[in-house]
């Protein structure tokens, strides 16, 4: 995987941020999603960097890089925000001052608050089989609580969450919780996976029950605080039709153009983990978007 690319920690001040990146085009960094790292991107950066300078980052705390061991107050060294500022340093660090970004899952969180708190920063983003924090939680059912027990589960107060899931083999986790949906993991390619189950550590387990306890307590107040602000900058939303996103919540469009001034985007046809399941349709859309 990512044959070509380069391999660097990046020192943001508050994390130690591991990527890759290739090409010689305009910066568009890639974020992944929990708890996966940015291996995900592995089915289309290839090609991205034929016309991008594609940078693949793991967030703080997963994958290779590393996080703070105190969450601080209110789990605030967690929250997306951190991590977009993370980001931004990183971006900053190989020298672009603006640049396209596109995230799935706990990548696109951190993408939405990035927009929200660095409009000077993102040109275009792309948000993938997500909807806005605060509307998952202000429209919590029980066919999303069924979907989505993980939220609530890892958001509990440590350390309960970080023993039971480091209680049993990382591979046993990690194939339980990647194929929840019910699609099965045969999109999944064994190098990507591997690198989920080797990257599955102590380390990596508390960083990711800090981000969704984050998610809970200040990342919800920041986006109540937020809730009348749209993103000015073009928005991208790809869903997968038969994940969480498109069976739960409806119309995934429309609730966007709430948050966003220009939306564009539609589903699918595949799950949660969108650029392993559908790679030739995320392509795609991404080229059409980001070249225009």
């Amino acid at each position: 995987m990512f044959e070509g690319f380069t391999a660097t920690d990046i020192d943001t001040g508050g994390a130690r941020i591991h990527l890759r990146h290739a090409g010689d085009g305009p910066p568009l960094l890639l974020l992944h999603g929990n708890p996966l790292t940015h291996a995900s991107w592995h089915k289309i950066a290839d090609r991205l960097a034929k016309q991008f300078h594609v940078v693949a980052a793991d967030l703080r705390g997963y994958g290779d890089s590393v996080g703070p061991e105190d969450g601080g107050p209110n789990h605030i060294n967690y929250s997306f925000r951190a991590m977009a500022q993370d980001q931004v340093e990183v971006m900053e660090g190989l020298g672009y001052r603006e640049f396209f970004v596109a995230g799935h899952d706990r990548g696109a969180r951190t993408v939405h608050r990035m927009c929200l708190d660095h409009p000077d920063r993102v040109r275009k983003a792309a948000l993938l089989d997500i909807l806005p924090n605060y509307h998952i939680w202000t429209h919590a059912s029980k066919a999303w609580a069924m979907k989505s027990w993980h939220w609530l589960f890892m958001a509990q107060p440590y350390d309960m969450p970080e023993r039971m899931m480091a209680a049993v083999p990382p591979e046993w986790f990690m194939e339980k919780k990647l194929s929840k949906p019910g699609i099965g993991l045969g999109f999944f390619s064994p190098e990507a996976f591997a690198e989920y189950v080797r990257c599955f550590t102590p380390k990596t387990i508390h960083a990711s029950c800090e981000d969704y306890r984050a998610c809970a307590t200040c990342d919800l107040e920041m986006d109540t605080a937020d809730r009348d602000r749209k993103v000015e900058m073009p928005l991208l939303v790809i869903w997968g039709a038969r994940s969480h996103t498109g069976t739960v919540h409806g119309d995934v469009l429309t609730i966007w153009k709430e948050y966003g001034s220009d939306v564009v985007g539609g589903p699918i046809a595949c799950g949660h983990y969108v650029p392993e399941e559908a790679p030739d349709e995320t392509y795609g859309w991404f080229m059409r978007f980001f070249c225009q």
